[in-house]
């Protein structure tokens, strides 16, 4: 009974040593928008590589890419970053890790992609911003 007026209930002790299966707050809201924008990705990566006509090409840019060849490495850049993003739900540190490393990956690929998507792009990229401030935040369950 003492433990429960002193608040340290069952679970805190698991959360202290970092074993927890559950995720709270930053990380489980950049997980969700790592999933949401893993799966948009793959949308996209196939609306590509289906049908280049999908995109409308401007040649005024400095750069120009294959839409194919682009939408290979959406499609596969967003499979890989919704499985990090499902994995970050149990808590793995290497997860957080691994969400920071594609987070960035797909800043990169989202803003090559700008000429063909611009509004999305920048969509993905303030997402993409956002998971690593999330995923780089000091944790509560950290500092007890």
């Amino acid at each position: 009974m003492a433990t429960h007026v002193s608040g340290a209930g069952r679970g805190q002790g698991r959360a202290a040593a970092g074993v927890s299966p559950w995720v709270t707050g930053w990380t489980a809201a950049a997980a969700v928008l790592m999933v949401f924008g893993g799966i948009m990705a793959i949308f996209a990566g196939i609306a590509a590589i289906a049908n280049d006509n999908v995109f409308i090409v401007n040649d005024s840019f400095v750069y120009a890419f294959n839409l194919t060849g682009w939408g290979w490495v959406h499609m596969i850049l967003g499979v890989v970053i919704t499985i990090a993003g499902v994995a970050l739900f149990t808590g793995a540190p290497w997860a957080r890790v691994t969400g920071v490393v594609l987070a960035g990956l797909s800043m990169i690929a989202n803003f090559v992609w700008l000429p063909y998507a611009p509004v999305w792009s920048i969509v993905l990229i303030v997402m993409d911003g956002f998971i690593i401030w999330a995923l780089c935040s000091p944790r509560r369950e950290e500092a007890t």
